[in-house]
């Protein structure tokens, strides 16, 4: 059998994470109260502030260790995409429409084409989103980096108010493009240790270099259509974290069951073999072919599914929600994991 795999193991412990995490809020916190600026939502996706009327947030994200396999596959591009899709598909899950982008972009070399095909991405990226882009910072760091290091911030403007979840709801997923932009650094010690990225891999029909840069799928359409048509309460934005970030849509008083989930893509399947990575892991880490789902009544499905359609993704009803206590339910084959 081989070597058994894990996140942490990789070197990124999830607990440790969340601890910084609260490291962060103590301090948001406290300077907001020390100026007297309130800072709503820290437990959701998206904090915001409140300027007269308006409700508007500033979300900042990057693309991870993804940079690192999709520049030694010289799909820069995906790069610049990525990091605009993974900050856009967090803050539309909180009603938030994407306005303006900043970006980060830091090389170790001054490669004029390398920033290019960066560049074009993000404007891909901007033009599927509808936003524009305000500015940025470049930095050349040759001394620090090794490979492309990219973030970026959008201001959103709250257009709508996610609803509170009931009992008898429906969660349906949509589908994603495969891994996203999470859990790169387990699929490189896992599987990149024992797999070249040029290799072709039977199981997948195409090398890994084709099958890791795939662009991750940009929702922030969709779900912003579907909060407009109230046809939805709420949404994830399953990312870092993966399932355990569904839990942000729940109070303490309600689970979601996840028992009907479509066929796992076979990615999942492949890194799980090759890296022998624990079932719970995986649904821990990857996104398992499922990048957000939706909450909505039973008299929506259909709707909700058509629209899902309309906008080019498939979608299932992978669940529902019941009373609880706050936790996730995924029934998989013949397991159940608690999150």
């Amino acid at each position: 059998m081989s070597e058994a795999w894990t996140y942490a193991k990789a070197g990124i412990d999830l607990n440790k994470h969340r601890e910084m995490h609260k490291i962060a809020h103590n301090i948001i916190e406290e300077l907001s109260k020390k100026f007297g600026i309130e800072v709503y939502g820290l437990k959701s996706y998206t904090p915001y502030v409140k300027i007269g009327n308006f409700e508007i947030c500033i979300h900042s994200d990057g693309v991870g260790t993804k940079s690192i396999i999709a520049e030694n596959c010289c799909k820069e591009d995906v790069i610049g995409w990525d990091c605009v899709a993974m900050n856009v598909n967090d803050i539309v899950v909180d009603g938030f429409k994407p306005l303006l982008l900043s970006t980060y972009v830091a090389l170790p070399e001054d490669n004029v084409e390398k920033f290019r095909k960066i560049m074009n991405g993000i404007e891909k990226a901007c033009n599927y989103s509808k936003m524009i882009l305000i500015g940025g910072e470049t930095a050349i760091m040759p001394d620090l980096l090794n490979y492309v290091d990219i973030s970026c911030f959008v201001l959103g403007l709250r257009i709508a108010n996610p609803k509170e979840v009931n009992v008898n709801d429906i969660v349906i997923g949509i589908e994603s493009s495969g891994v996203h932009a999470n859990g790169y650094t387990l699929i490189r010690k896992a599987v990149l240790s024992k797999y070249n990225l040029n290799q072709y891999v039977d199981e997948l029909n195409c090398t890994l270099c084709e099958e890791l840069t795939k662009p991750t799928h940009i929702y922030s359409n969709l779900i912003l259509e579907l909060y407009e048509k109230k046809l939805i309460k709420k949404a994830a934005h399953i990312t870092g974290g993966a399932f355990t970030k569904i839990k942000r849509v729940l109070d303490s008083g309600l689970n979601i069951v996840v028992d009907s989930l479509p066929e796992i893509p076979k990615i999942f399947n492949f890194i799980q073999k090759v890296g022998n990575v624990p079932i719970e892991e995986m649904f821990r880490v990857f996104n398992m072919g499922i990048g957000m789902i939706v909450i909505t009544k039973p008299e929506n499905i259909d709707e909700v599914l058509k629209i899902c359609k309309y906008h080019g993704f498939n979608a299932w009803i992978i669940g529902k929600v019941i009373e609880g206590s706050g936790n996730i339910v995924i029934r998989f084959k013949n397991s159940e994991i608690v999150y």
